[in-house]
């Protein structure tokens, strides 16, 4: 945990890059080279006490002077977007995590990219780095209304590969022309709201198929009975009651874990399972991830026997 890359950073332009989306640049305040970070990574943006969101990167990973997010201001939002919107200003100091990337983008001949909305964000990144490596690639982007939809002038460089479609002058994504007979071997990337990842999900092959949420994913309801946690590194073991997670148990034992969202979809309270098998409730994880079993969410999966060990 302590090799993660922690500072405050320093907002040192502010700008709208679409009706209600702020795209704000971080610069460390020595003008310190910031870690190297890669297409779909994000950073964890703290706030205030219990205010902590994440947002992806998308910027140029190449300049490693400057960091780059956007953030939608959320009318019905818990208070980040908000907080960004009404309170950061150029030259605020803001504490930053990361990156981490739990959506990375894998080598490929051939991409399909969906975004939908503030979904935009990792995505962008990833065209530059499709083009760079030679991959045949398309983008289809959806929002509300074309005004809403964030950097569109920066995808007017890659012509007709990118779609843009708002959701008032064409209706809903026609994923049918995306998704239907891909060309063997096409990975397809998709971040944007959760009907649009679940639509996506209901006519992609899976293995074929990376997504983004930035919303929990609605889980099958499990055993939610007792079980004990060794940790390994502490050398405590500790009973997990039902209804308490495995996070809230460690912390009140006195054990320090990084953690974020509490929702299973930022990735940051990843842990290593040295034995048992979890019971997956997280939104982050491949199936490919979760049949292994090496690693858990412990903000909210569980345990599928009587006892885990965890690396903490």
């Amino acid at each position: 945990m302590s090799d993660v890359y922690e500072a405050e950073l320093v907002v040192d332009k502010r700008e709208f890059a679409a009706d209600g989306v702020l795209a704000l640049t971080l610069r460390h305040p020595l003008g310190e080279p910031l870690p190297a970070w890669e297409p779909g990574a994000h950073l964890d943006v703290v706030l205030g006490p219990d205010l902590e969101r994440q947002y992806s990167l998308c910027g140029d990973p190449a300049d490693r002077s400057a960091w780059r997010i956007a953030v939608l201001r959320e009318p019905a939002g818990r208070g980040g977007s908000a907080y960004v919107h009404e309170e950061l200003g150029e030259g605020d100091k803001v504490r930053v995590r990361g990156p981490r990337n739990h959506f990375a983008l894998r080598p490929a001949a051939r991409y399909r990219f969906i975004a939908g909305g503030i979904g935009i964000t990792p995505v962008l990144p990833m065209l530059a780095a499709a083009e760079a490596a030679g991959a045949e690639w398309t983008l289809l982007y959806g929002g509300r209304s074309r005004n809403s939809m964030a950097f569109t002038e920066e995808l007017a460089r890659y012509g007709d590969r990118v779609t843009v479609a708002p959701q008032d002058e064409a209706g809903l994504l026609d994923l049918g022309s995306v998704l239907d007979a891909l060309p063997e071997g096409t990975l397809v990337y998709c971040c944007g709201p959760g009907p649009l990842l679940d639509a996506v999900e209901a006519r992609c092959p899976s293995g074929a198929l990376h997504v983004e949420r930035f919303q929990a994913k609605e889980q099958p309801v499990g055993e939610d009975g007792e079980f004990e946690v060794e940790l390994a590194q502490s050398g405590r073991t500790l009973t997990v009651a039902p209804g308490v997670s495995v996070l809230d148990t460690v912390r009140a034992s006195g054990v320090e874990v990084l953690f974020s969202c509490t929702e299973g979809t930022c990735g940051t309270c990843e842990t290593d399972v040295l034995e048992g098998t979890p019971e997956h409730r997280d939104s982050v994880l491949t199936e490919e991830e979760r049949e292994a079993g090496e690693t858990m969410m412990i903000c909210v999966s569980r345990c599928k026997g009587k006892k885990l060990v965890l690396d903490l």
